[in-house]
C-alpha cells in the first residue's frame, strides 16, 4: 500500500472513531391564521366541494396574505424548534431550509432566516428538492453532525405553495397550502437516533412535475404522476426500513409526506400498514410541500402519537423527480 493511501487508510479509521450519532432535539411549527375551506375554490372551477376532497383529501388550507415572506414562517418555525430543544440560535452550526417558493434568487432564505432567528455563527444552505427536501435536509444534517463537522443543525421545510398555484387548474387549484416546519438535529455520543437516509432521483421523468420562471407555476401529469409517486414512495419505505435492520411492523409511525390523499392510501394498503400508524393532515393543511413532513409530525405529536422512543418512518416523493426516506428514533437529542 502506498505511502498517500496508508494515510488516506488512517484518516478514514480516525474519521469513523471519532464519529458521533445524530438525534431529533426540537421540533416547531408555523402556519398562516387564515384557514380556507374549499367552497371559493370549487365554485371558481365549477365542481363541488365533495369533488375535491374525493379527488385530494383537502377540505381546508392555511393561506399567507400578501406581503408576508417566506423566510419568516421557516424562521418562526425554527424559534419554535429551537425553545423545544433548548438550544440557543447562537449554538447552531449550520442552518438548512429546504423550499420551492423563496421568493428571491438571491440571498438565500437559508441566510434571511439565520439573520432572523440570530444564529450568527452558522452556515446557511438552501435545498431545492421540491416536495423531498425535508428530508434531504435530515440527511444532510446528519452528515454534518456524524462527521464531526457540526454539532447542532437547523433544518427547516417551507413553502407558500399558494402562489405557485394555477387557480384555474383542476388538478392543482385546491391540493396546495402554505406553512412551515423545522427541527433541530444535535450531536449525541453513541449512535445515531436517525437513518440512515435513503434517497433517490429520476431527472429523466422530470416532465411530470414541473415549474418554470416563465409562468411561475405547478404544472403536474396527474395519473402518471400519480403511478410514479406511489411506487417510489412503497420503494423507498422499504429501503429505509432496511437500512435501519427493522420490519414494517416494528415502525410505530409512519410521517410521510402529504401529497394527496389517495396517494397515501395507495402506499398504505400495498405496504399493508395499519391505518391507524399513518399520519394523515392533508385535510387541514393541504400539500405544502417540504413542510408535510414537520407539520405530520406536529400533529401526531399533538395526538400523544409521537412518544419518546417511538420509532418513526419519514419518507416523501416530489419534484425532480426526486424520493427519501429514513427512520427516526424520536426524541433524545442533548445539542
Amino acid at each position: 500500500m502506498s505511502e498517500l493511501a496508508t494515510i488516506g487508510k488512517r484518516r478514514r479509521d480516525g474519521a469513523r472513531e471519532a464519529a458521533r450519532g445524530a438525534a431529533i432535539a426540537g421540533l416547531g411549527v408555523a402556519l398562516p391564521e387564515a384557514a380556507v375551506g374549499n367552497a371559493p375554490i370549487a365554485e371558481r372551477l365549477g365542481v363541488s366541494e365533495r369533488w375535491i376532497v374525493s379527488r385530494t383529501g383537502v377540505r381546508e388550507r392555511r393561506i399567507a396574505p400578501d406581503g408576508e415572506r417566506l423566510y419568516e414562517y421557516a424562521a418562526r418555525a425554527a424559534t419554535a424548534a429551537l425553545q423545544n430543544a433548548g438550544v440557543d440560535p447562537g449554538a447552531l452550526d449550520l442552518v438548512l431550509v429546504a423550499t420551492m417558493s423563496h421568493e428571491q434568487l438571491t440571498p438565500s432564505a437559508a441566510a434571511l432566516v439565520a439573520a432572523e432567528i440570530g444564529a450568527a455563527r452558522a452556515g446557511a444552505v438552501d435545498i431545492g428538492a421540491a416536495c423531498t427536501g425535508f428530508v434531504s435536509g435530515i440527511g444532510l444534517a446528519c452528515g454534518q453532525i456524524e462527521s464531526g463537522r457540526a454539532s447542532s443543525v437547523l433544518v427547516a421545510g417551507a413553502d407558500l405553495l399558494s402562489r405557485l398555484t394555477d387557480r384555474d387548474d383542476r388538478s392543482t387549484a385546491a391540493l396546495f397550502g402554505d406553512g412551515a416546519g423545522a427541527v433541530v438535529v444535535g450531536a449525541i455520543g453513541g449512535r445515531s437516533r436517525i437513518g440512515p437516509v435513503v434517497l433517490g432521483a429520476d431527472g429523466a421523468s422530470s416532465h411530470l412535475v414541473e415549474a418554470d420562471r416563465a409562468d411561475g407555476l405547478i404544472h403536474m401529469k396527474g395519473p402518471d404522476l400519480f403511478r410514479q409517486a406511489v411506487d417510489r414512495f412503497c420503494e423507498v419505505v422499504e429501503q429505509a426500513a432496511a437500512a435501519a435492520g427493522l420490519p414494517l411492523a416494528e415502525i410505530d409511525l409512519f410521517a410521510f409526506h402529504q401529497a394527496n390523499a389517495r396517494i397515501t392510501q395507495a402506499v398504505g394498503e400495498r405496504l399493508e400498514l395499519p391505518s391507524e400508524r399513518v399520519v394523515e393532515c392533508i385535510d387541514r393543511y393541504g400539500n405544502t410541500s417540504a413542510a408535510t413532513i414537520p407539520l405530520a409530525l406536529a400533529e401526531a405529536q399533538r395526538e400523544g402519537r409521537l412518544r419518546p422512543g417511538a420509532k418513526v418512518l419519514l419518507a416523501a416523493f416530489g419534484g425532480g423527480l426526486t424520493w427519501g426516506g429514513t427512520v427516526v428514533e424520536w426524541g433524545g437529542g442533548d445539542a
